[in-house]
């Protein structure tokens, strides 16, 4: 097969598809991979690296969508790289459908297979390629949110940790998933009092048994969620659905009654925000104020440490990227239910029902999807 990877375009976003040691992985089992020029320069991989690790370089985005068979990225293709998709491409990347209509419709239109990081499952339904970007989200989120406590952003002029006789700020994360737990424990790390909520007991349990007494942990009912917000210096939103919409659950009347300057970082953004006031920002302008409480809702948080970001994602997603390639992209789907779970698009039809749910329109499941591939 051959596998494409174009550089990213999306505003600041500086991770790459494949590394030269997934391109070389792939080269060994006798697939051909074709680079974007400088795919890599964003996180110091230079296009002699992946010459060396045998992939072959072309000059644009155009040249690799015309040469590809399955095309891999971080983030969910822009306009200019919709329109480069045929029928006879399978696109493996994070999609975030749910929020992004005229995604949605460009895919639909463009007849290709397109499989999202975000929604496959791994044997115990677990999401593993959206584990590793939620770990660097998670943690990003505490360094984000403390920075959004600066007097010079705009916040209430807090030190995420005190000092010695002075209160520590007040951490309240929203949700106990991957993004939740890696924020809490950087939270905890700089000394910051820290409450969790989540709807599941057991998460919590977890926790409990993890940090013990420095974190305080309620079930999360609504009046739990304002009663912790209302008093919150920085508030972390980290709810999934997986594949759907996030639910608002910080609404925009109780954003007015938090503290003038307090923060809040909606990691959930990508998936519509969990906040009533969110709207994507981006790592050129990550912030806005909102009834005084500083808002960063960047929707591709990772991208700023780009090549840890990068490692990350590629441990995970090379064996799929492998499975595919190997097998083509019907019988991969066929041999591996957690790998189907991906499937969003084909043939011009929505093969993923929590995003048909979202935008209100028809859709299949992913199982029927396949059947419409042979």
């Amino acid at each position: 097969m051959i596998v494409g990877v174009p550089k990213e375009i999306k505003n600041n976003e500086f991770r790459v598809g494949l590394t030269p040691e997934a391109v070389h992985e792939l080269v060994a089992q006798g697939h051909s991979v074709v680079v974007q020029t400088g795919a890599g320069a964003g996180i110091d991989l230079t296009d002699e690296q992946y010459e060396s690790a045998g992939a072959r370089l072309v000059p644009s985005a155009e040249a690799v969508f015309e040469q590809a068979e399955m095309i891999v990225k971080v983030k969910e293709p822009q306009a200019s790289e919709r329109a480069l998709l045929r029928p006879h491409h399978t696109l493996f990347t994070y999609l975030h459908l749910a929020p992004d209509v005229p995604q949605t419709k460009d895919l639909l239109a463009s007849g290709a297979t397109c499989i999202a990081y975000e929604t496959v499952t791994d044997s115990n339904g677990a999401l593993p390629l959206l584990a590793p970007m939620s770990e660097v989200a998670g943690r990003m989120s505490i360094q984000a949110g403390a920075h959004c406590l600066e007097s010079s952003r705009e916040g209430r002029g807090l030190l995420l940790g005190g000092v010695p006789g002075v209160n520590a700020a007040t951490v309240v994360v929203i949700g106990g998933g991957v993004v939740g737990f890696n924020a809490t424990q950087m939270a905890v790390g700089m000394g910051a009092r820290v409450t969790v909520l989540d709807t599941s007991i057991s998460v919590l349990r977890r926790f409990d048994a993890v940090f013990g007494n420095r974190v305080q942990t309620l079930f999360s009912s609504s009046k739990a969620v304002a009663d912790a917000v209302s008093q919150a210096d920085l508030v972390i939103g980290g709810v999934l659905i997986p594949g759907a919409a996030a639910p608002k659950l910080v609404s925009r009347e109780l954003i007015s009654r938090m503290k003038p300057g307090a923060a809040v970082v909606d990691v959930a953004i990508d998936q519509g925000g969990c906040f009533e006031t969110s709207t994507p920002t981006t790592h050129a302008e990550p912030t806005f104020v909102v009834d005084g409480v500083v808002h960063y809702c960047v929707a591709n948080m990772p991208g700023a440490v780009a090549r840890t970001s990068s490692y990350a994602l590629n441990n995970a997603t090379l064996p799929y990227v492998l499975q595919i390639a190997n097998k083509g992209a019907p019988r991969a789907l066929a041999d591996s239910a957690g790998l189907l779970n991906g499937l969003n698009v084909v043939n011009g039809v929505l093969t993923c029902p929590s995003v048909g749910a979202a935008q209100g329109i028809d859709s299949i499941t992913p199982e029927q999807g396949l059947a419409l591939m042979h």
